[in-house]
């Protein structure tokens, strides 16, 4: 009766505790749904007036009970659990929740260092998470797949296991993890780490194991530059358990700072998936594997029969067309896959976020394979403007043409389709926009499914 008692106490404590979220970019939002759908009344607070809400599914499902009020330039939101403030962080209602999340976009802030020495932070407040053997995947590409090739090896060797980390990558966010590893039980946790946020992932998990899978050009409006990203690397392997692909070129002094490193390379493992990319995945996957002494047959076995991840390349056959199609929103994801594709014709792009210029390198990588056509579709912005700028300047010969929709980028992908009897076109779609292209694909796995062999 009595334990009875205390977990019902338990329960209720959980449940009432209200959580600030400072910041509501992509970990932002995710933190609060997450944070929601875990039972917790939420605080979220940004500077911005201008942030998009629709990506918060509470809001829309308490729409009739919601208050809005706009005073001397801030906007105050407050429905059921959830209120938020836009242009303006309170810190006295901040400081006075039960925990704090500080989104990675601000960890060096100001703000964030005040906010931490409140000994509020979510990480410390709910830290079972800390208690389980974690490891922590990153790089510039393949970190999603590497996870999850991972994540099927050891759950086929027994092991229960919790994966998230990155909203970007198309998970729930890294809040989402602390609060699914405090709630139920797991024997270890893989965590997918953004390039740029290794400083905070550092603070939230203690990784015993960190995997990268390659550095690439991207993010560098927040590294500024390779060598910036190497030197946040070399700070985040500090006194940990390194795997690294034995072919990428590292300072000598890592070998100096990390705890072991070990290198690796690709895996001879018969791959469902396409690209020597996801070979090398799978060749982390293992090595990481073999370390935690999983059995070689339990390994090979588990990479044979892996799926790609939704929305990471898959090749779709049409009637005349091979489409390869996934999300590749850097330079470096793009080049990995073009070289390996012959006989190029057409090349689907979605446009980057207008502040985002050095994703346009990726039309720098494009046309050293000289498609005959060029098509932009709107992934991050609804503008062409840059990406017809950057093509222009690269003397682009081949024709361009502007998509505005989903819809009239399908019909152009079936269009082709029709034409290519002949010899069948090799096309291909990237670039940003992961959900566009998500759509996208599902919607050609269905239309190639329907046609006959």
């Amino acid at each position: 009766m009595v334990f009875i008692l205390f977990c019902d106490i338990v329960i209720y404590m959980m449940i009432i505790m209200k959580i600030s979220v400072v910041g509501l970019g992509v970990e932002g939002k995710k933190a609060i749904n997450s944070l929601l759908n875990h039972g917790y009344e939420v605080y979220g607070t940004d500077l911005s007036l201008n942030i998009p809400l629709e990506n918060i599914p509470y809001i829309e499902k308490h729409i009739e009970e919601m208050e809005i009020e706009e005073v001397n330039n801030k906007i105050a939101i407050k429905t059921g659990k959830l209120s938020i403030d836009l242009g303006v962080n309170d810190v006295d209602k901040i400081l006075s929740s039960d925990g704090i999340l500080i989104s990675p976009g601000l960890w060096k802030s100001d703000l964030a260092k005040e906010l931490k020495n409140s000994n509020k932070l979510i990480s410390d407040i709910l830290a079972k998470h800390k208690n389980l053997p974690t490891i922590g995947i990153t790089g510039t590409n393949g970190k999603t797949t590497t996870v999850s090739m991972l994540k099927e090896i050891l759950e086929k060797s027994g092991k229960r296991i919790l994966i998230g980390g990155n909203g970007g990558g198309g998970f729930s966010g890294y809040c989402d993890l602390i609060l699914n590893a405090e709630e139920n039980q797991y024997d270890l946790m893989i965590v997918e780490v953004c390039d740029m946020t290794l400083d905070f992932s550092d603070y939230f998990f203690d990784f015993n194991i960190i995997g990268l899978t390659n550095i690439g050009d991207d993010h560098m409006n927040v590294h500024g530059s390779i060598h910036q990203y190497e030197r946040s690397l070399l700070k985040f392997f500090k006194n940990k358990n390194i795997f690294i692909n034995i072919d990428e070129k590292f300072e000598d002094e890592v070998e100096n700072i990390v705890k072991e490193i070990h290198f690796y390379k690709e895996s001879n493992v018969n791959l469902k998936t396409f690209g020597k990319f996801n070979f090398l995945n799978a060749g982390l996957a293992t090595s990481i594997a073999k370390y935690l002494n999983i059995d070689n047959n339990v390994i090979e076995k588990s990479l044979e029969n892996f799926d790609e991840v939704e929305g990471r390349l898959k090749i779709v056959e049409l009637k005349n067309s091979k489409v390869f199609i996934g999300k590749t929103d850097n330079s470096h994801a793009i080049e990995s896959i073009l070289k390996e594709i012959k006989d190029l014709d057409i090349v689907f792009i979605g446009t980057s976020r207008d502040k985002e210029t050095h994703r346009l390198n990726i039309f720098n990588s494009v046309i050293k394979y000289n498609p005959k056509q060029i098509i932009l579709f709107k992934g991050l912005s609804g503008s062409f403007t840059l990406s017809l700028n950057r093509l222009k300047s690269l003397k682009y010969k081949g024709k361009i043409i502007l998509s505005n929709s989903k819809k009239e980028t399908l019909d152009l992908v079936l269009k082709f389709d029709k034409n290519g009897n002949k010899k069948k076109n090799n096309i291909f779609i990237g670039g940003n926009g992961q959900e566009i292209i998500i759509e996208i694909q599902k919607a050609l796995i269905t239309y190639g499914d329907m046609i006959d062999p």
